[in-house]
């Protein structure tokens, strides 16, 4: 299993956690998906993660991913 950590923008509330979760764990190979609010961070945990795919996901929800977080 594999994990990439992604800061984002933008997320400033629970709809934003769960819009965030639920289009990120659509994406396939996604095992869990944790999103850091006051962190600004979502974590994706899975097996052969595609990061574009993992992007668009966070994109498609409203939201900018800025750069990978070191994990």
């Amino acid at each position: 299993m594999s994990e990439n950590r992604y800061r984002v923008t933008g997320m400033t509330c629970g709809h934003c956690v769960a819009s965030v979760t639920e289009e990120v764990a659509g994406v396939p190979g996604v095992n869990e998906v944790e999103v850091d609010l006051p962190g600004g961070t979502v974590l994706v945990r899975g097996q052969d993660l595609d990061d574009a795919k993992v992007r668009e996901a966070i994109t498609e929800a409203g939201y900018t991913v800025v750069e990978p977080a070191a994990v």
